[in-house]
């Protein structure tokens, strides 16, 4: 039996290994990695990770992918619109092998969600259920990175655009997700089957406070400027942002104004046995590694 992770060298994958590869009861032999490149995991084969190379796009390279007891984590593809049979292809090749466990990370809300980005998650789910696989489902809520990855702008022109109003966002950092994901393909066999997780920060934040968050630690004025749904599609449009992806994000900012992203059930934290990760230390440690 293997603990499997599917994406292995995307961002959230690599961090899933590390949290594996960190737990001295895990050898690191007992890891395998599903990767459509061999040379960029070709450090995690030197530290004793079994490389497993298929492509979520390529179902006939699935085959060899999982095996037989598996405890298999699904990474959601990172292609939307193309999620879902992309994802009906692994579940295809876990069921046929027989593996264990099938985890998956979908979005915080699960079948609730009603913002466009949920619907393949939630399309994902309901084949994982009419699959007959042991599933757990990593409802995972928003990455802090999502919004300290790119505080150029924010610093640039020294505010905060959104068209979230007031809403709050319960995010978490990749860090915790990954470790809640490992917490879960670790446990003791069976404590995890047929549970879904909804994964969020311990604190919701508002626009407005995570802008005075930057301004205070960045040391200057930084302002929440809310603006309707249509101008913030032309302010990402403008600033090359390609507009079918412009366009999630402004849907995702509708959904923060209802509430869809401020769910806190304290799943996460206690998964990963600590508190998650405030917003400001992810701010902190993004203006000190772009210094």
């Amino acid at each position: 039996m293997s603990i499997v992770v599917t994406g292995a060298t995307g961002q959230l994958g690599r961090l899933v290994v590390e949290a594996l590869l960190a737990d001295p009861a895990v050898p690191a032999g007992s890891v395998a990695a599903v990767v459509r490149n061999k040379e960029k995991a070709a450090d995690l084969a030197d530290r004793g990770v079994e490389l497993r190379i298929a492509d979520y796009g390529r179902p006939e390279t699935l085959a060899g992918a999982f095996e037989a007891g598996d405890r298999v984590l699904l990474i959601s593809g990172s292609e939307v619109g193309r999620r879902v049979p992309q994802h009906a292809a692994v579940i295809d090749a876990a069921r046929a092998a027989g593996v264990a466990q099938l985890a998956y990370t979908g979005i915080l809300g699960g079948p609730d969600a009603d913002f466009d980005l949920a619907a393949e998650h939630k399309a994902t789910e309901e084949l994982i259920l009419a699959s007959g696989l042991p599933y757990t489902f990593l409802r995972n809520g928003w990455y802090s990175e999502n919004y300290t990855a790119n505080l150029a702008p924010v610093l640039a022109h020294g505010a905060v655009v959104a068209n979230a109003g007031e809403g709050r966002v319960a995010s978490a950092t990749r860090a915790d997700y990954a470790a809640a994901a490992a917490a879960v393909l670790t446990g003791p066999a069976g404590e995890h089957l047929g549970r879904a997780y909804e994964l969020s920060g311990d604190e919701a934040w508002s626009f407005a406070e995570y802008a005075a968050e930057v301004g205070a630690r960045a040391g200057r004025e930084i302002a929440y400027t809310n603006v309707p749904a249509e101008a913030h599609l032309e302010i990402l449009t403008g600033a090359g942002v390609p507009e079918p992806f412009a366009a999630i994000l402004v849907d995702v900012d509708r959904a923060i104004e209802r509430g869809a992203l401020a769910i806190r059930t304290g799943d996460l934290a206690r998964l990963i046995g600590r508190p998650t990760t405030p917003i400001g230390t992810t701010v902190a440690e993004a203006l000190a590694a772009a210094e």
